[in-house]
C-alpha cells in the first residue's frame, strides 16, 4: 500500500518560512518522481513542484520560483518542501504525490500538512 505522510505545516507570518517533509512507502521511492501540490481553501489541486527520481532535476510553478526549493533523502525515503518569503496567497493544504514531472501527477492519498500564512 502506498503511503505518503506529509509534516511541518504551521501558522507562520507573511515572509516567514516553513520546511515540509513528507516520508513514503509502499513504492520504490528511490525510483520515482515526486511532487509538492496544493489546495488552497475553495480550490482545487495546483501542482507546485516536482524533483526526478535522483533528485538532478526540479521544476517548480512561477509563483513559487525563487522563494520554494524541493530536495529528497532517497536514503529516508523523504521529500522535503523549503519555503521561504511565504505569502497568504500560499495558505492550503499541501501534499505530497507521485508524478508530475514527465506526466500528470498522481492524485495524493495522503491527508497532507496546513500551512497558513497572515499577513
Amino acid at each position: 500500500e502506498v503511503q505518503l505522510v506529509e509534516s511541518g505545516g504551521d501558522l507562520v507570518n507573511a515572509g516567514g518560512s516553513l520546511r515540509l517533509s513528507c516520508v513514503a512507502s509502499g513504492f520504490a521511492f528511490s525510483r520515482t518522481v515526486m511532487s509538492w501540490v496544493r489546495q488552497a481553501p475553495g480550490k482545487g489541486l495546483e501542482w507546485v513542484t516536482a524533483i526526478d527520481a535522483r533528485g538532478g532535476g526540479t521544476k517548480y510553478t512561477d509563483s513559487v520560483k525563487g522563494r520554494f526549493t524541493i530536495s529528497r533523502d532517497n536514503a529516508k525515503n523523504t521529500v522535503f518542501l523549503q519555503m521561504n518569503n511565504l505569502q497568504p496567497e500560499d495558505t492550503a493544504v499541501y501534499y505530497c504525490t507521485r508524478g508530475g514531472f514527465y506526466t500528470d501527477f498522481i492524485a495524493p492519498p495522503g491527508q497532507g500538512t496546513q500551512v497558513t500564512v497572515s499577513s
